[in-house]
């Protein structure tokens, strides 16, 4: 690693972009409302269950993975390894796979438009401020190792 002080520099943490835009939606809804009637149907429901199950295996496999190697989860504190097995051998970013999934399964059972409607922009911001600044910042830190690992690895599946 090459600065003990070099960091993502990601100051806003990445699940509250997650909630801010799941609540901007819930309060456009309010002032705009979309017929959410398709929401109401059984299979909806499911989907969004089914999402929510698929998220907790990407949640949970690779916080434990960031846990047994003590490694950071705070974007402004450097990087003590560079995960690349197990569900990092599946997606470089199981976390942020983990948080969309969660989000649109919430979405599939309060049945809003809104949260639809905003999920790209959520994506983007995710990908260009969050995503782009660690990838930037694990070349800086892990240097081929992570070139060759981004080269084998999707960035989200």
């Amino acid at each position: 690693m090459n600065n003990k002080k070099d960091s993502p520099g990601v100051y806003i943490p990445p699940p509250l972009f997650y909630v801010l835009t799941f609540l901007a939606a819930v309060f456009i809804q309010k002032k705009v409302s979309i017929n959410d009637s398709v929401f109401h149907l059984q299979f909806i429901k499911v989907i969004g269950i089914l999402f929510l199950a698929i998220s907790m295996f990407f949640s949970f496999t690779s916080l434990r993975k960031f846990f047994l190697s003590k490694n950071t989860l705070i974007l402004i504190k450097p990087a003590s390894s560079l995960q690349t097995n197990g569900i990092y051998n599946t997606s470089r970013n199981p976390m942020y796979v983990s948080l969309a999934l969660i989000y649109l399964g919430l979405t599939c059972l309060i049945g809003n438009w809104w949260n639809i409607i905003l999920f790209p922009l959520l994506f983007v911001i995710i990908q260009e401020y969050v995503i782009k600044s660690e990838e930037k910042y694990l070349e800086r830190a892990f240097g081929v190792e992570y070139s060759n690992y981004k080269r084998r690895v999707r960035r989200w599946l």
